[in-house]
């Protein structure tokens, strides 16, 4: 059994990863809505650059909550009651950012648009936030007894490994959508990303680099990952300062997925460890489900995510092209007629 869930162990945490790396750069993108540019043409420009693919990059992210449920059905039990307010609060913040999308463009009053724009700016920034602290949490463990539940009271949870992995979460998400703003679109945005970009990246990367090392403190036969993730990042950093914003987005990439790599490496074989007793932390076998059902899930992810990645691959295929402000056209009103 112990093979099937670490098998199932490095497949949740690789479709996290997938999660932060794909709608990681359309959180960033929703967060720069209304403090990138004051001119509305630009803003849709940012919407732009997004719309083809922000709803598929959402797949990631129920896939990994589903996984997650199907096959460590004692993690998830323990981890989403003990997190039931943060999580609450990032299911509205999803829900705030998707209706933000849509409904932004249906009104045309300065008091609509500067609303939705702002309820996707928050949701994006709630979204970030959360779903970085959670797997921080993850690595560094909740109060919890030999039943599995959380112990002293509702927020519990909350304390320093809570903000840096949330406040990692917002920094990866803000640096990556301007790289990808970068990558995506042409003229006075690109350029402005560009800058943008330049100044973020090393600050805004200090909670992640904090949470990493203080995940795999006392292992040292993680340095390896380490040096990797930190290679990564000043790659992408010299990327960035050289415009070269497909390598720079690559490299992002890498040092976040090296970085997620070392720290649940260094709490393997715990899912999610107890900080009040070592003998209650979930491991991968105490959270499993049966040999049973990780062997039917895991065929069904033979069969399944091959095509899923090959949907994404087209569809990313399809809206390759740069976006530039002459490629928006002017806003218009649907009339009365119509719309009654």
């Amino acid at each position: 059994m112990e093979t099937l869930a670490t098998i199932w162990f490095v497949l949740i945490i690789v479709l996290w990863m997938g999660y932060l790396f794909l709608d990681g750069f359309d959180l960033g993108v929703g967060m720069l809505m209304p403090i990138f540019t004051r001119d509305e043409r630009q803003k849709r420009v940012l919407l732009n650059a997004i719309g083809p693919v922000w709803d598929g990059n959402e797949v990631w992210l129920i896939t990994a909550a589903g996984a997650t449920f199907a096959a460590f059905p004692h993690w998830y039990a323990s981890l989403f009651s003990a997190l039931y307010i943060p999580l609450t609060l990032c299911l509205l913040a999803l829900i705030f950012r998707a209706v933000s999308i849509e409904y932004r463009g249906k009104g045309h009053t300065k008091v609509w648009k500067s609303f939705w724009t702002w309820a996707m700016a928050l949701g994006s920034a709630g979204t970030a936030f959360f779903i970085g602290a959670m797997l921080a949490i993850t690595s560094s463990g909740l109060p919890l007894n030999e039943n599995g539940d959380l112990v002293g009271g509702a927020f519990a949870w909350f304390g320093w490994p809570t903000i840096i992995g949330g406040l990692g979460g917002l920094g990866f998400t803000f640096v990556h959508g301007l790289i990808y703003l970068g990558l995506k679109t042409e003229g006075d945005v690109r350029k402005k990303a560009q800058r943008w970009a330049k100044r973020a990246m090393l600050p805004c990367a200090i909670p992640f680099l904090i949470w990493f090392g203080l995940a795999i403190a006392h292992r040292t036969w993680l340095v390896v990952i380490v040096a990797v993730t930190v290679a990564a990042l000043i790659a992408a950093f010299a990327a960035v300062r050289a415009g070269a914003e497909k390598r720079a987005f690559v490299f992002h990439g890498i040092y976040l997925v090296a970085g997620l790599a070392a720290v649940f490496a260094g709490a393997y074989p715990n899912v999610l460890p107890s900080t009040l007793d070592p003998a209650n932390s979930l491991t991968i076998a105490s959270a499993s489900s049966s040999d049973y059902t990780l062997t039917v899930m895991l065929v069904v992810t033979v069969i399944c995510l091959p095509i899923i990645i090959g949907y994404q691959i087209f569809s990313y295929r399809m809206f390759l092209g740069r976006i530039k402000e002459t490629h928006i056209p002017e806003a218009h009103r649907v009339p009365v007629a119509i719309r009654s």
